[in-house]
């Protein structure tokens, strides 16, 4: 079967949230959870506009929180896959906080996130290869077969674990 071919650029997501204060905590920060949520349902959108069917998160095994999001703050999450294999993809989430009023941007969070194509029977379907079309995406794909060679070995290793 002919799984055909999509781009990065076919199926990146772009989504917009505006930070409240019933997602923040005491300080005034959003809360990591509320970010991780947000983080989820973006590379979701992509994956599955990538599959084009349903895709189910696997794992998301890095995150990284670089500055907080403040209440108030507009939050730009721009998802994009970096890698693809028979059913799997490896979708990479950049979150942005802006200050509206000072017009301020800051990268406030990135993530790797894992998700799996799933048919109409609940088993796992071949998903389009992904083929980058610059050489930053060619890079990102290389380091994404690294990252998924090393999630493979990990399940393995824990798999040996008593």
């Amino acid at each position: 079967m002919d799984r055909g071919e999509k781009t990065v650029g076919e199926s990146q997501t772009q989504m917009t949230e505006l930070a409240l204060p019933g997602d923040s905590n005491p300080l005034g920060n959003i809360l990591g959870g509320r970010v991780m949520h947000w983080i989820d349902l973006a590379a979701a959108m992509a994956a599955m506009r990538h599959a084009g069917q349903v895709a189910v998160t696997a794992s998301m095994d890095r995150v990284e929180f670089l500055s907080p999001i403040k209440v108030g703050h507009v939050v730009h999450l721009t998802a994009r896959l970096t890698w693809v294999g028979r059913t799997s993809m490896e979708v990479r989430v950049d979150v942005e906080s802006e200050d509206m009023v000072s017009g301020e941007h800051n990268i406030t969070s990135t993530a790797y996130l894992t998700f799996v194509a799933i048919g109409s029977d609940g088993r796992p379907v071949p998903v389009p290869r992904l083929v980058p079309s610059s050489p930053q995406e060619a890079e990102e794909f290389h380091a994404a077969e690294r990252r998924q060679a090393e999630r493979v070995n990990n399940r393995k290793m824990s798999d040996r674990a008593p």
